[in-house]
């Protein structure tokens, strides 16, 4: 066993990790494309959200620290959860489902859209 094996064996934490967090992206955004598809269709969305949940199952759970990961989580499991109990047309967990995407999106970009306060009073020119 080399150095390099022994400081990062395979599938150490941080690795794991990485796969946990892209599986559960990778499901939330296959699911937000379903949801706001025009011809949207219950049964096939549901085939279709557990055909791709199985990849986050397959992957093992870890501790989540950051609070966009830990929302992002609370959306995955609120997803699986409105497919067991929910109403007969959908269409109300359709349009919650799509206002919490979009409050994750926003988590998810906040660093990115900080707004500088005070720019007119940080502008000197010289003069």
């Amino acid at each position: 066993m080399n150095e390099k094996n022994r400081r990062n064996p395979a599938g150490g934490e941080k690795v794991l990790r990485i796969k946990y967090i892209r599986a559960l992206e990778k499901f939330t955004t296959r699911t937000i494309a379903l949801l706001k598809k025009e011809d949207f269709d219950l049964a096939s969305f549901k085939e279709k959200v557990t055909q791709n949940f199985q990849a986050v199952k397959d992957t093992k759970e870890v501790r989540l620290d950051s609070g966009y990961m830990q929302k992002l989580k609370a959306y995955v499991d609120h997803i699986i959860e409105s497919l067991d109990s929910h109403s007969e047309s959908y269409e109300k967990e359709r349009a919650f489902l799509l206002k919490e995407a979009n409050l994750l999106h926003k988590e998810k970009n906040r660093s990115n859209y900080k707004k500088e306060k005070h720019k007119k009073a940080k502008f000197d020119d010289g003069y």
